[in-house]
Parts: C-alpha cells; sequence; structure tokens
C-alpha cells in the first residue's frame, strides 16, 4: 500500500511533481510522533524525560494486556510511519533535484509560490526528530551515550535553520526590493505561513536538549537557539497571517490552498512543545520553578486558538465543496497534505493537555475514566489523519489505466 514506484506511470498525480509534496512525508512524519505520544505518557520512565527502549521493553515484559497491546500498536506505528518518512522524504529531495532544471522551477522563483520550497526544510526538520524517536524506541543503550548526540542534533538543525533562512532571505530580498513582484489578489490563503511553519519546526527540534541534557552549556546553547527561532516563527507568523487575511476578506480564499486555513494549528503544536521543554530545562537546570498550572493554562489556550483555526477551516473547506473536489472527486491537488498537518497536530496537543495540563493540575486522574474519554479525543484524531493519509496516497502515488487502454482479456 505504502510502496512508492520512483519510475512510474505517468498517469499518477505525482509525476507533476510540487514542492507541496514534502508535506506528504511531513504528515508521515507527525503521524509517527502520534503514536510516541502513548509510549510518552502511558509507559513509566522514572529518572528520564522520555521513555527509552529499555522503559518500553521493562512495560512490555510486566504490563497487563491492555499496555502490551497499547506497546504494540504504537511500535509498529512508529516504524511504519518513519519508513514512509523517509522513502518519502528521499522521493521529494530526488524530484526538487531533477525540478531545479526545469522552466517551472524558474516561473515559481519569481512567483509568490516560492515559498513552497520551505516545505523541504520544514520535511528535513521533522525526519530528524522522528529519527530521534526511532533512536529512543529501537536503540538499547541510547540513553548512555545521548548527551554526545545532542551537540549533533543541534548541528543538524542549525544546518536546516540555515537552509530556512536562506530561502526565506531570498524570497523576501525579492519582494520587498522590486516592487510589484507579489501578487497581493494571489496571498488570499495562509499559504504563506509556511516559512514560520518551517522555523518553528526547526526551533521545536532545537529545544529538545533543553528538556533531556542534564549539562548546564547543552541545555543554554539549546534554550538560546530554540528562543530565537521560536520568536522569529512567532513573528513571521503574525505578520503573514494579517497580510494574508486582508486578501481573503476581499477575494475569499482560494480554493486549491484552502486547507491552509489550519496551519495555525500545527504551528501553535510545535511552539507549545518548545516552551514546554524550554520550562522543564529551565526546571531541572537553573532550578526556575514555575507555577503548578503553568502548563495547564498554555496548552489550554493553544487549544482554544486551534479550535477557532480549526473550525474556521472547515467551514470554508465545506463551503467550497473542498472534499469533494480534491478528495473524492475527479481533481487533485498536491495541497490537499496540508489537512493531515492539523489533524496530527491536534492530536498531540490534546495529548498534552490531558497529561501535563490536566493530569499535572490534579483535575483528573490518571487513566480513570476522564482521561481516557479525553484520550479517545486525541486517539480518534490520529485514526482520521491515518487514513486521510492512505486516502491521499493511494489518490496521488497509484499507478493509473489510461482512460482509453483496454484491460487485457
Amino acid at each position: 500500500m505504502w510502496r512508492i514506484a520512483m519510475n512510474s506511470l505517468p498517469q499518477r498525480p505525482a509525476d507533476s511533481w510540487s514542492p507541496l509534496y514534502f508535506l506528504a512525508s511531513l504528515g508521515a512524519g507527525g503521524l509517527a510522533v502520534t503514536f510516541f505520544m502513548f509510549l510518552m505518557f502511558w509507559v513509566p520512565h522514572p529518572g528520564r524525560p522520555v521513555p527509552v527502549f529499555e522503559d518500553i521493553l521493562g512495560a512490555f515484559r510486566n504490563g497487563g494486556l491492555p499496555l502490551k497491546a497499547a506497546i504494540l500498536v504504537a511500535v509498529i506505528g512508529i516504524a511504519v510511519f518513519a519508513v514512509v518518512n523517509i522513502r518519502l522524504l528521499v522521493w521529494n529531495l530526488a524530484q526538487l533535484s531533477a525540478f531545479r532544471r526545469t522552466e517551472a522551477h524558474a516561473r515559481l522563483m519569481t512567483s509568490n509560490g516560492e515559498t513552497q520550497l520551505l516545505a523541504m526544510p520544514l520535511a528535513l526538520a521533522m525526519a530528524v526528530n522522528a529519527g530521534f524517536i526511532l533512536g529512543l524506541v529501537f536503540v538499547p543503550g541510547l540513553w548512555g551515550v545521548v548527551e554526545y548526540l545532542f551537540p549533533l542534533a543541534l548541528v543538524a538543525f542549525a544546518l536546516i535553520g540555515v537552509i530556512a533562512f536562506r530561502r526565506i532571505g531570498a524570497f523576501l530580498s525579492r519582494v520587498l526590493s522590486e516592487g510589484g513582484v507579489f501578487d497581493v489578489t494571489a496571498n488570499n490563503s495562509f499559504a504563506q505561513l509556511l516559512p514560520a511553519f518551517a522555523l518553528a519546526m526547526v526551533a521545536v527540534g532545537m529545544s529538545a536538549p533543553a528538556a533531556m541534557s542534564t549539562l548546564p552549556l547543552t541545555v543554554g546553547v539549546s534554550m538560546i537557539l530554540s528562543v530565537a527561532l521560536g520568536t522569529f516563527a512567532g513573528l513571521y507568523t503574525l505578520v503573514a497571517a494579517i497580510v494574508a487575511f486582508g486578501s481573503m476578506l476581499r477575494h475569499g480564499t482560494a480554493r486549491e490552498s484552502a486547507p491552509t486555513l489550519m496551519i495555525v494549528v500545527p504551528i501553535l503544536t510545535v511552539l507549545g512543545i518548545m516552551m514546554m521543554r524550554q520550562e522543564h530545562g529551565l526546571h531541572t537546570t537553573f532550578a526556575a520553578h514555575g507555577g503548578i498550572a503553568d502548563t495547564l493554562l498554555l496548552t489550554t489556550m493553544i487549544l482554544a486558538v486551534q479550535s477557532v483555526f480549526l473550525m474556521l477551516g472547515l467551514l470554508v473547506l465545506r463551503r467550497q465543496n473542498y472534499a469533494a473536489t480534491y478528495l473524492r472527486g475527479e481533481e487533485n491537488s498536491p495541497g490537499a497534505y496540508a489537512l493531515v498537518c492539523p489533524g496530527v497536530a491536534f492530536s498531540v496537543m490534546v495529548q498534552f493537555w490531558i497529561n501535563k495540563g490536566l493530569v499535572g493540575a490534579g483535575l483528573i486522574a490518571k487513566f480513570g475514566i476522564a482521561y481516557w474519554a479525553l484520550s479517545a479525543l486525541a486517539v480518534a484524531s490520529q485514526v482520521a489523519m491515518i487514513a486521510l493519509m492512505i486516502l491521499l496516497h493511494r489518490r496521488h502515488f497509484a499507478r493509473r489505466m489510461p482512460r482509453d487502454a483496454v484491460p487485457a482479456q
């Protein structure tokens, strides 16, 4: 089902490649993260901020049948979607290399769509995050050498950040120095928030050592870099959203780009996780103690804003018959993969809200009735996004017989 043929028939929509296909890799990586949430919050990991191979194996050996089933589902889900994430990333990088030699690339570089190329560093940053999860789950003894890996991870994210900043700089220098080259009438979506999403993904990756390292220097560098990038991401989001919203009010939302109305959801999730990681580092390394309800307030506010954009996006998509056109109809759009990220991000943030917010503040009991009732919401969103990924993969990557072909007798 997930096999991607590199030399396939030209009838596949994916053969007409777009940088937005990097969002397919991003979505697969995000789904791997949703399965890691099972392990993060349901597997005991005393003395460590995250579960590792030894914690997972011990819980599987000694836990009850429900926990064993959850671990098995999580491990398989992480493995499957991490592989899909990597395969799609490699495929996209190969397609990008060929795309750069085409006239379509030259046209893209002189249009608003130039920022679509930020989907590449966005997918790269997600792949690094997914790779770290793979190491935690499947590599025995990793925690014993993890302090040596954190500087390497920071370097990797820094390099991805450089790629993102170079692309953003090239775009902004062009549109701000050459008057009239940015088409304001075509800015009637949140597509221009993609650079902010890329910066936010790099920032959340850079914040991981702040929560996990025990070395003050590593924690400090991680915190400084992630705060800086997170600030840039937040500022870019605010400016781009205000500019785009005015265009949408005047011209309506571009139908094919309508899913971008919900891009605020994943941006807020990754920035929220970044802030929680930074707070943990401040507490464990620098003895800066926050209030017991700080995380509850943060996650609740994030979920409230996310809910607004989810409802707004879904209302517009329904009004424009987006699903009937691009999910069930004859037309295909690589931008449809942007629908996966909000559902994945919402599922992840609900898990943090429940476990770090509600349980952390003592409002509900862990593994009680209320706990599982709310967790079902996160799982339902996760399952829906898995189904959507399968649907999109079949539509965009499945080999198709030409319309005038005659089936073999």
